[in-house]
């Protein structure tokens, strides 16, 4: 049985996504590596904005009632 793939931690994503667009700056970057550089910062974007959207989805989700937010627990849809 194969284990899943650990994903890197935000921080390290955030890390390696400036080194993408730093190289990307580069003029003398060939355009194939410049496709594969783009391809691979859009896929780390993607996963630091889903780890963003679950780290404030598991803090709380405010509600509005009455005129004042107010806390609820987070419940997750799937365990």
């Amino acid at each position: 049985m194969e284990k899943p793939v650990k994903k890197p931690a935000f921080e390290q994503c955030l890390q390696r996504l400036e080194v993408v667009v730093k190289e990307l700056e580069k003029p003398e970057l060939a355009l194939e590596a410049s496709v594969k550089l783009f391809e691979e910062g859009m896929a780390l974007v993607d996963d630091c904005r889903k780890q963003l959207e679950t780290a404030e989805a598991k803090v709380e989700v405010l509600v509005k009632r009455a005129g004042q937010v107010v806390p609820e627990p987070f419940k997750p849809e799937s365990a």
